[in-house]
């Protein structure tokens, strides 16, 4: 009975120092749940940049000088560093995107048939230039030169721009084939600029006899520099093709290929976008299709035909 009864009192005594454990806590604090507020930043957090590659349409220094606008709007938008990745070539550019290594990218219209085939390159925007969103290979000689067509340059020295660009190679190329030869045999010698400007300078230097080149940067380079159109001549003027667009990634966030698509649609809207657009000579970016680049696609088919 004793032995009970100090079994009882052990258990009161336990249950008091239990309660009284317990209010003696302070009161929650009060929750609305209908006030939303961001989360603060961890101190010590660092914010992975948006990596963004520009194809080298043009050098890389001409590339940074024209970008430089256009990144500074796009790291004020995001709120986020943006990093300028740059390769020799446009197979390059591809493969970093493939390997996620690239977030967004500014390619031409070739690397961007070829990455849509291998990996699934997605479309974002394409740049608008006077009203149009084609463009077209230009066949330029020196402005001195007696070259009507292709066909007067057979055993000269011609410039390419890469290896895989459709206004700088494959256009040419098909031209050639369709004299009935290949680039190798047609021409005296080849060489790669692995850029649209340095092909244009190569022609008004006469150190090569002809190239072909992309008309958007031709005319971007004429309007900076007259004597260019001094020093050259456009003997032949492709069919329209469509115009290298902005891709990204296929693995890329929904919501940041969102974010990233309203930045370049309305870029044209306010001072400081337009003057980034100007910068590269652009009027504004706007959707595209891929069926905008079947024309493209058969080229390239009738010209692997040939081969």
């Amino acid at each position: 009975m004793k032995r009970r009864l100090l079994w009882v009192l052990m258990f009161l005594l336990c249950f008091n120092s239990a309660c009284s454990g317990t209010l003696s806590l302070p009161a929650a604090a009060y929750v609305d749940l209908e006030q939303r507020v961001p989360l603060p930043t961890p101190l010590n957090s660092a914010v992975a940049p948006l990596r963004v590659a520009v194809a080298a349409v043009i050098s890389p220094q001409g590339t940074v000088e024209s970008y430089n606008l256009l990144l500074e709007s796009l790291q004020s938008h995001l709120n986020r560093p943006i990093e300028l990745v740059q390769r020799r070539t446009y197979l390059e550019i591809n493969d970093l995107l493939e390997q996620g290594q690239v977030d967004v990218a500014f390619v031409c219209t070739s690397a961007y048939i070829a990455g849509s085939e291998k990996f699934g390159m997605e479309l974002l925007v394409a740049p608008q230039v006077k009203g149009e969103t084609v463009y077209y290979s230009l066949l330029l000689v020196p402005s001195d030169s007696s070259a009507t067509s292709i066909a007067d340059l057979r055993g000269k020295v011609f410039a390419f721009t890469d290896p895989i660009s459709l206004s700088g190679r494959m256009y040419p190329t098909y031209l050639v084939m369709q004299q009935g030869s290949t680039p190798d045999e047609f021409f005296g010698r080849v060489f790669f600029t692995y850029s649209h400007d340095q092909a244009i300078l190569a022609v008004a230097n006469k150190v090569a006899d002809g190239a072909a080149v992309d008309s958007l940067v031709y005319e971007f380079f004429l309007a900076r520099d007259a004597t260019i159109g001094e020093k050259t001549r456009v003997i032949h003027r492709s069919p329209p093709f469509g115009i290298p667009p902005v891709v990204v990634n296929p693995a890329l966030r929904p919501q940041l290929k969102l974010d990233l698509q309203n930045f370049f649609l309305s870029l044209h809207e306010d001072a400081q976008g337009q003057a980034a657009l100007k910068a590269i000579g652009v009027d504004r970016f706007v959707p595209i299709e891929d069926s905008a680049y079947q024309s493209v696609r058969d080229l390239l088919s009738n010209l692997n035909a040939t081969r």
